[in-house]
């Protein structure tokens, strides 16, 4: 890992965990690879974390972020039950593009204060692999200034992090997955009455 502690510091897969593991505990936002743009990442459940995103990004709190885990099984340290209807048809799925709103047991600082959130297993398995060294979910709302497009390459991204992670005092780690094939986000469905309902179209064809 290049740049020590530093805002703009750089992560690469192959590398130790233990690096990301120990940025995290200190505080610093991730930049994720996912599977069409980059995301910034934290743990769900740190309050101070969700706020540190909203700071970096230059925009109010207050609106859910999505989180993304290794497996179905992860969300259950989120307060999701394992036999959620919405969790066990998208788990059919996974790994995938798809995030689905389920149920919590309890508002999480991720969700806003609201009792639901949107969840995936991604389709990108070196986030999955790290999701899973690192014990549990992360939050992947896009990474960049609040209303820019987000970023598919690491380079300018890097630039961005730095400037804004000095700018907001914010610790930032780069894991650089390379550049990214942009296009559509993940699809977002809600289960109603046991039909997926589309609230966002994205890569995942709903069938």
């Amino acid at each position: 890992m290049s740049g020590g502690a530093a805002a703009g510091a750089c992560w690469r897969f192959g590398d130790d965990p233990g690096e990301v593991a120990a940025a995290l505990a200190r505080g610093a936002v991730l930049a994720i690879p996912t599977e069409s743009s980059y995301g910034l990442a934290v743990d769900p459940r740190d309050a101070a974390g969700v706020a540190r995103i909203f700071r970096l990004k230059g925009r109010p709190d207050g609106r859910p972020l999505p989180v993304v885990g290794a497996d179905a099984a992860a969300f259950g340290r989120l307060g999701v039950a394992p036999d959620a209807p919405a969790l066990l048809w998208a788990a059919r799925h996974w790994p995938a593009a798809l995030s689905v709103v389920v149920a919590i047991a309890a508002p999480i600082p991720a969700s806003a204060g609201g009792h639901t959130l949107a969840v995936r297993v991604p389709g990108h398995a070196a986030l999955r692999a790290l999701a899973a060294a690192l014990g549990g979910p992360l939050t992947a709302t896009s990474a960049n200034p609040s209303g820019a497009p987000p970023y598919l390459d690491p380079e300018p991204l890097a630039a961005w992090l730095a400037r804004a992670g000095e700018a907001s005092g914010v610790e930032t780690l780069l894991v650089d997955g390379g550049r990214l094939p942009g296009g559509p986000p993940s699809t977002l469905v809600e289960l109603v009455e046991g039909r997926p309902v589309v609230l966002r179209p994205g890569r995942f064809e709903i069938v």
